[in-house]
């Protein structure tokens, strides 16, 4: 991102100066060219379409080293003794560390600090980090790894975890009860159970970043993260090192996904640099990312469900478990969104939900997009649809008759009351969901095309068919995502806004640590700012520890809170605005935006207003299948999303597109085989994600229910579609094989299965 230009440079006098905008404080007003509800140039756009843009990986700095991480092969294990004489003595290797070199706390996390910063005395994973190496160059640091002799004790790992849970080791037990699911006397039941593989965020640009030692004894660090505070947080007490002193700015990021809110290099690469007194680089590859960061929680889930003559579900059991790994991360804040959320938008007035997360020998699980909404949306979807065969209704009509409506109440009690309340159907309350899937059933769908080229079909260019045993399916998914922090978390974030003349134009400046990472929120401040105080020149400070904390870009909340903040900062400098002249000098505001409070579940009961805003999205999958080799092709992917507000029409399709996409690939590809905890395909070459060949056509159309509480009335946009494409996908897989389906991704081999034989 540039510095801005002549920064403090004296404003020249002017005949005329600028003056605020006239209209409503906050109002949007009519669109302004570049502002909110326009779709401008990214400013990142031209350098990462053309190579120019410097990601993380990118960097460098004169005479720096470059960092390397020893990691345990074993998922299990006692390290009796750690020996790096051999590395040290090494021409070129300037220092080996292990967790006695730790200068502060040995332990950090986002939530609990139970992860070592190097392992102490056992390893739980296999990858976790035993010693760090700096070398003159990164063969030379691998070569020293290497070298370094550690003395384990192997023991045998616990990978189940349904066993964790019975012995009662897990990181949190959340329970929901509502009514008396017992007490009830249905028309249909349905049961079945449901497996959620272990899904990576798969981003492209690896774990990177710079350390580089201060005069006053701290560190610089440029690294690809997504909550610069957060790192600080965890990093100053590792490092013995007053925050003050150490100063984080973000580095190009090359996607994240929840991928980047754990530390990773952060913490290594900072040791390396102060025991060494020179910059270090390090920069993982694409094996070493598989083990270097969390991923999604792997789930095994049982659900019941219950409804009437009528189609109105009377009650739904759950038990939930999601595979936390070996240690804490966000599994507790996951916990607790697959708990809540656990039946979707669905109103049902009796429900028994139980909800873990386990404490194995796995990877690590943290965030990933959709947080503990994607596995139990897949669970609730195939029970909507298994549960409306069995009553012999429509799929959307059976979810149209239990949809949410304003007023509701979800299972933890939390009313749904962020929609206008003056919109009525026929005299009941408005129901959004009820909107979108009429919405959804008027897209017609695509046709079966006559004389399709093979390329079309399952299997593509291998020719493996001229269209025998190719079978059409149609399938729905609805998600519900909460966006923001929850459970009474202090939400906020910070922006300061300044105003002045340079050379005569009106400039404004936006400084805040929000990262970017390919979301577009570099654009929105900017917009944000041309539409609040009506000028065309905005300039973004780079996003560092400088300024205030704007929280981590997940759960959807940038737009929400750093909007916010950018919004309320803009503001101030308007009004202050109306009372000066810019030629008497720059007017400048910091601003802290808060959410709503939100309020903790209540451990016994589950209830409680957890969630600040909701939001929905409905999709319709199309898929061709060969059912005679388990090949599928999705051809089509319809998508319904209320967003409260379009902010910026390219920006919003995109991750409408980009979630969609990581849906499908949890439908059908994407999952980290792990075999008595160790990790059997680290590489894209057996880890398949979607490719452009994969994604099919996308018809969007958006839905404007604007939340009165939110900035603009935006609603949080790129989570909901992850949740809602992945059980649409599978839904339309079952329409064209008449298979359950339980467990995702689903394979060619669950497809052929009954045939006796594998593809």
């Amino acid at each position: 991102m540039p510095e801005p230009a002549n920064t403090h440079a004296p404003a020249p006098a002017a005949a005329t100066t600028p003056t605020p905008p006239t209209r409503a404080a906050g109002g949007v007003g009519t669109p302004r060219p570049g502002g909110v509800g326009s779709s401008p140039t990214r400013p990142d756009a031209e350098a990462k379409a053309n190579g120019a843009f410097d990601y993380a990986s990118d960097l460098e700095f004169p005479g720096m080293l470059w960092g390397h991480t020893l990691r345990s092969p074993h998922p299990r294990a006692r390290i009796r003794a750690v020996d790096p004489a051999a590395a040290l003595a090494m021409p070129g290797v300037a220092a080996v560390l292990t967790a006695a070199d730790v200068p502060g706390k040995r332990h950090y996390g986002l939530i609990e600090a139970d992860q070592p910063v190097l392992a102490l005395d056992e390893v739980n994973y296999q990858g976790e980090p035993v010693a760090i190496i700096a070398a003159d160059t990164l063969d030379l640091a691998r070569l020293a790894a290497a070298a370094v002799t550690v003395d384990y004790e192997v023991l045998e790992p616990r990978c189940d975890p349904e066993a964790a849970v019975e012995a009662g080791d897990y990181f949190r037990y959340q329970p929901v009860r509502l009514g008396d699911p017992d007490a009830q006397e249905p028309a249909a039941v349905v049961t079945r159970e449901y497996v959620v593989g272990m899904q990576d965020q798969a981003p492209l640009g690896p774990e990177s970043g710079i350390a580089v030692p201060a005069l006053d004894g701290g560190v610089e660090l440029y690294v690809a993260t997504q909550w610069v505070h957060a790192d600080l947080e965890q990093l100053a007490p590792c490092l013995g090192i007053e925050p003050d002193r150490i100063h984080m700015a973000i580095a190009g990021i090359g996607g994240a996904f929840g991928a980047r809110e754990d530390l990773s290099v952060q913490v290594h690469m900072a040791m390396l640099a102060l025991a060494t007194g020179r910059a270090v680089k390090m920069m993982y590859d694409r094996a070493e990312s598989f083990v270097g960061h969390v991923h999604r929680h792997p789930a095994r889930m049982r659900y019941e469900h219950a409804a009437d003559a009528d189609g109105k579900l009377l009650y739904v059991k759950a038990r939930i478990v999601l595979d936390g790994g070996a240690y804490a991360s966000t599994t507790e804040a996951v916990v607790g969104n697959a708990a809540s959320l656990a039946v979707g938008p669905y109103e049902v007035e009796h429900v028994t939900v139980d909800a873990w997360g386990a404490r194995t020998n796995n990877p690590p699980c943290g965030a990933m997009r959709g947080f503990g909404g994607v596995q139990t949306c897949f669970a609730y979807e195939s029970q909507m649809d298994a549960l409306a065969e069995a009553l012999g209704l429509d799929p959307l009509e059976f979810r149209r008759r239990n949809a949410v409506a304003q007023g509701s109440k979800l299972i933890t009690g939390q009313v749904v009351d962020a929609y206008d309340p003056g919109r009525a159907d026929r005299g009941r309350p408005f129901s959004p969901l009820a909107d979108m899937l009429g919405r959804v059933k008027d897209i017609p769908v695509p046709p079966v095309p006559v004389g399709r080229d093979i390329v079309d079909l399952p299997g593509g260019t291998g020719n493996t068919t001229h269209g025998e045993g190719v079978r059409r399916g149609v399938g729905y998914g609805v998600g519900l995502k909460n966006v923001c922090y929850s459970e009474g978390f202090d939400d906020y974030s910070t922006a300061r806004v300044r105003l002045e003349l340079v050379d005569g134009e009106t400039v404004a400046y936006v400084h805040t640590a929000a990262a970017e990472v390919g979301q577009g929120h570099w654009s929105l401040q900017a917009q944000i700012a041309r539409t609040e105080l009506g000028v065309d020149r905005v300039e973004l400070l780079p996003n560092d520890t400088k300024a205030g904390s704007a929280g981590s870009s997940s759960a959807s909340r940038q737009s929400y809170m750093t909007g916010g903040a950018v919004k309320a900062a803009c503001e101030a400098v308007r009004e202050r605005w109306r009372d000066r002249d810019l030629a008497d000098g720059p007017i400048e505001a910091t601003r802290v935006f808060r959410h709503r409070v939100t309020k903790p579940m209540d451990p016994v009961t589950g209830q409680g207003e957890s969630h600040v805003q909701l939001a929905l999205c409905v999709h319709r999958a199309t898929v061709d299948v060969d059912v005679e080799l388990g090949l599928v092709k999705v051809v089509d992917l319809t998508c319904v999303q209320d967003v409260g507000k379009i902010m910026n029409p390219v920006a919003l399709e995109g991750q409408i597109h980009g979630g969609s996409a990581q849906g499908l690939g949890l439908a059908v590809m994407e999952e980290m085989i792990t075999r008595d905890g160790r990790v059997m395909n680290a590489s894209f070459t057996d880890y398949l994600i979607p490719t452009i060949l994969d994604m099919p056509r996308m018809r969007l159309r958006i839905v404007e229910n604007a939340d009165p509480e939110a900035p603009y009335g935006l609603r949080g946009a790129g989570e909901p579609p992850t949740l809602s494409s992945t059980p649409a996908i599978v839904a339309a897989i079952r329409d064209a094989t008449g298979l359950p389906l339980t467990q995702i991704p689903v394979r060619p081999e669950h497809l052929t299965a009954h045939l006796g034989r594998q593809p």
